[in-house]
């Protein structure tokens, strides 16, 4: 017997389940009986994106964008429902150990090539060989083989269940693309400024340090969109100018990174104010190889020191939510307490104790890592740094271009850094990826931690609820008392938009999904 995917089943249930293509409505937001198409609409960003290429690169500047432009098997809903994208639908077995994806007929690329199973196993076996360098690759290591059952319906035969493969189909990483796109040797280089994808939009120019331009794809699938014809991404160099920007008209619409910049221009005429949940987080990643940091009682001691609403209040004027091990859009259905977890108060005593058990009772030195461009972390870096003075931990902070720092993150050569970042509603994405040792997953903060990793197998192979909620909080209680990384709060996605945008809905990934929907006056 398999499971049949076909109904509607209600948001975050376990994944044996999604909803069928018969609600393609419900794909990238909701719609508007009042949309018209046509017409162009400028976002004012403040990071561009070092690349496109949907595979290998992983800064969320690229996946804001390039989600319009590239798409997977998956769409994940703002609740963090799976739902068919190009895929029609599918069927798991009884065991976990298969799934089976049917294929929308008709899909073409952007290049003209219509799109097959061929197309579908090419892109995945490509995304999942660790050799190719993916930092999504580690989301289909329970993947065996991907097998083409005809030229519409793909199996993916697993080593082990994998309860959240469909969301992990998605287009964070992963993206389908015409068989043999990476055959050439230049094909790397090329796809960082190229549009191969199924998307509603296409590439059409991008100036470095100015602006990208994306197109209406005619030959897009889903019917009647996308609705505009066209989208520009303006590249500005400061939260001022951002701003300035939308007060002055130049920019129609700007996710702000600062959402406390929100009141600056809240009474402006013209604008509109919006407000969306996130699961977004902003947080202290260590580099588990950096000397400073290895001893575990430092790492300990630093987040004693640390008053996370403090933090939050200097860089983000308090709009957000201190959290535990789990950002703010998950707590509710898989987040520890945060009173339950361990080191989440200040207690500069205790935390004096643990450096001196450490061997530093004269204090020690570290480098935090800050992005340019990212504005809330120059805030948040000097209230970190006279935090944790206070135990003796003196703070060099050094700032990066956001091209160096994807480079050190993935060569897992950082110090200890400020990071920001999205992540679809599923604790198996949110933590295998992340945090299991090489090389199923990526273990970007040299963790290497085998009782760990022994977890997140244990849990990414739980196909009942209830067992996957035990072991992911027994995850958590981990993380939270080996601290390769402390979450410190999330922010609501606050947006600003001119008062012709129309239907414009933010999604909680951060990531501009709402634009295939959206329309102006």
């Amino acid at each position: 017997m398999r499971i049949l995917i076909a109904a509607a089943l209600t948001a975050l249930l376990a994944y044996a389940g999604a909803a069928s293509a018969q609600d393609d409505g419900l794909l990238y937001g909701p719609n508007d009986p009042a949309a018209r198409p046509g017409g162009e609409l400028t976002v004012g960003a403040l990071v561009e994106p070092p690349a496109l290429d949907p595979f290998h690169q992983a800064a969320d500047a690229r996946i804001q964008v390039t989600v319009l432009i590239y798409q997977g098997l998956v769409y994940e809903d703002a609740d963090g429902t799976p739902r068919p994208l190009l895929a029609t639908g599918w069927e798991r077995a009884d065991d976990g150990m298969s799934y089976l994806f049917g294929l929308r007929q008709g899909v073409r690329f952007h290049g003209g090539q219509t799109m097959t199973a061929a197309d579908v196993k090419y892109s995945y076996d490509y995304l999942r060989d660790p050799a190719n360098g993916s930092p999504g690759a580690g989301d289909l290591s329970a993947v065996e083989e991907i097998a083409m059952v005809d030229d519409y319906r793909v199996r993916f035969v697993l080593k082990r269940p994998n309860a959240a493969l469909p969301i992990a189909l998605g287009n964070k990483y992963g993206a389908v693309v015409p068989a043999g796109s990476f055959d050439s040797p230049d094909a790397m280089a090329e796809i960082n400024r190229a549009s191969i994808g199924t998307g509603p939009y296409r590439l059409k120019t991008w100036r470095s340090n100015s602006y990208l331009m994306l197109e209406r794809n005619p030959d897009y699938w889903q019917p009647g969109l996308p609705l505009l014809d066209r989208i520009s991404f303006a590249y500005l160099p400061n939260s001022a100018s951002l701003l300035a920007a939308l007060r002055n008209a130049r920019i129609d619409l700007a996710l702000l990174l600062r959402p406390q910049d929100a009141r600056q221009i809240d009474a402006v005429p013209g604008l509109v104010v919006a407000r969306a949940a996130s699961y977004n987080q902003r947080s202290i990643d260590f580099n588990l190889a950096y000397p400073p940091v290895r001893d575990r009682r430092v790492r300990q001691a630093m987040a004693l020191a640390i008053d996370k609403r403090e933090v939050l209040e200097a860089a983000l004027g308090g709009v957000g939510q201190v959290i535990g091990t789990v950002p703010a859009g998950m707590q509710a259905r898989w987040g520890v307490p945060i009173e339950d977890l361990p080191f989440q108060t200040v207690d500069l005593a205790r935390a004096r104790a643990l450096l001196a058990e450490a061997g530093h009772s004269a204090g020690l030195d570290i480098e935090l890592v800050t992005i340019i461009g990212y504005d809330w972390m120059e805030p948040a870096a000097v209230t970190l740094a006279a935090q944790l003075a206070r135990i003796g931990v003196r703070v060099a902070i050094k700032k990066v271009e956001l091209g160096v720092w994807i480079n050190n993150w993935r060569g897992r050569s950082s110090t200890v850094t400020l990071n920001d970042w999205g992540t679809a509603p599923d604790p198996g994405l949110l933590y295998f990826r992340h945090f299991r040792k090489q090389p199923d997953g990526y273990d970007f903060r040299n963790w290497n931690n085998d009782a760990a990793s022994d977890l997140l197998d244990r849990a990414q192979a739980a196909l009942d609820d209830d067992r996957r909620h035990a072991l992911y909080a027994e995850f958590q209680t981990m993380l939270a008392t080996e601290l390769p990384t402390l979450m410190m709060f999330s922010t609501d996605y606050v947006t600003v938009s001119r008062d012709r945008v129309r239907n414009y809905r933010q999604h909680p990934t951060g990531w501009y999904f709402g634009l295939v929907k959206t329309w102006t006056e």
